[in-house]
């Protein structure tokens, strides 16, 4: 397990990455930040969902879980009618018949430019 390494950005702001309470491991919202601290924006949200998820994921495995392990995923999108495109590229993170319990909302005041954000409950 680690606090930080390489796939691990420096949070935005005060709070962490991740807590375990064991047997769980929450994560905080993942966004499309990418590993030079840039923050995709305009692009599409499948480019978007595939970063968020791939940081979900980094922060998963630091905390010594992974995707496979998720018990519940949160999404929000600031656009409602992106979701199937968003469930395209989620799909394609997870196995067929052993997916996360999952919520997706419609919310407003992401980050400029961000049109997605994902958190997670795993079990270690």
């Amino acid at each position: 397990m680690c606090m930080r390494n390489e796939k691990l950005l420096p949070p935005l702001g005060p709070y962490s990455h991740y807590k375990i309470a064991e047997p769980f491991v929450f994560v905080s919202g993942q966004i499309p930040q990418d590993k030079n601290g840039n923050i995709l924006s305009g692009d599409s949200i499948e480019a978007q969902t595939e970063l968020a998820l791939t940081n979900l994921s980094n922060v998963l495995t630091c905390a010594g879980s992974s995707l496979d392990k998720a018990v519940k995923v949160n999404i929000y999108l600031t656009d409602y009618s992106l979701f199937d495109r968003m469930n395209a590229i989620y799909r394609k993170f997870f196995e067929a018949g052993s997916f996360p319990a999952r919520c997706c909302v419609e919310v407003s005041g992401l980050a400029e430019g961000v049109l997605i954000e994902i958190d997670a409950v795993a079990t270690l």
